[in-house]
């Protein structure tokens, strides 16, 4: 009997740390979804994506898919590099970062939708929208690395050049958004012949720096979000009501 009880508080903490981890991924993705409509640079994660979701919309070969769809193909390599890179050190379980990831560029689409009434025009009103999404952002990548899940798949890739190269993860994962950052425009030349200021902008020089700074700052505070992470009432009895038909 004390087993059954130990497999059903299992299942209740997974799928419960799950759904505060779609929560924190809606939150990350408002704040993309918000850099992208300030119109002067749009996050990092979703440069180059931004880039080929324009291009297919002006008819160029690539196919006409959304940022999101981009989004999802982009966490895909950044999973295949990192089982390039581990090889047999690859942990399987990583795989879970696909769903992680789909789910991401699904809300970044439905986010992208929801702000469609956000077009600001003038130069202070951007920079506020810039401002407001990357502090979204920081606050939803600060909720979703406590949740304590696999790692989105921006961050794996670099993860595992790391623990293969022995660099040291801060550093890693600088060189990586600058490689991201520096592919977006040299994809912008390469598909309009030159730099997509509205992509790869002051906004996103912004957002590499500012972005780390609400996530710590937004860390030190976040005891609240550990006691709902442990502490789930009624969904406790839901759960459990599903859990029953779980056979140990």
């Amino acid at each position: 009997m004390e087993h059954i009880m130990v497999l059903k508080d299992k299942v209740l903490g997974f799928v419960w740390q799950h759904v505060l981890l779609l929560f924190s991924l809606y939150v990350m993705t408002l704040g993309v979804a918000v850099c992208v409509r300030s119109a002067v640079g749009s996050s990092v994660i979703s440069t180059l994506p931004y880039v080929f979701q324009q291009a297919g919309s002006q008819g160029l070969p690539v196919p006409q898919w959304s940022i999101g769809v981009y989004t999802i193909v982009a966490n895909f390599i950044f999973v295949l590099v990192q089982m390039i890179i581990l090889r047999k050190q690859f942990e399987w379980v990583q795989l879970f970062q696909l769903v992680i990831g789909a789910f991401f560029g699904s809300l970044i689409d439905v986010n992208m939708l929801l702000t469609s009434w956000l077009v600001p025009t003038v130069l202070w009103s951007k920079l506020l929208a810039q401002w407001v999404g990357c502090t979204i952002l920081g606050l939803g990548i600060a909720l979703e690395v406590r949740c304590g899940s696999v790692t989105m798949p921006g961050e794996g890739m670099p993860i595992a050049i790391s623990r293969v190269t022995g660099v040291e993860f801060p550093k890693v994962k600088i060189m990586v958004d600058i490689t991201l950052v520096v592919m977006a425009v040299v994809f912008s030349y390469i598909f309009f012949g030159t730099w997509q200021w509205h992509i790869t902008g002051v906004g996103t020089l912004f957002a590499m720096v500012y972005v780390g700074i609400v996530v710590r700052i937004v860390a030190k505070h976040l005891g609240w979000f550990d006691s709902v992470l442990n502490y789930r009432p009624g969904f406790r009895r839901y759960i459990y009501g599903l859990a029953r038909y779980i056979k140990p």
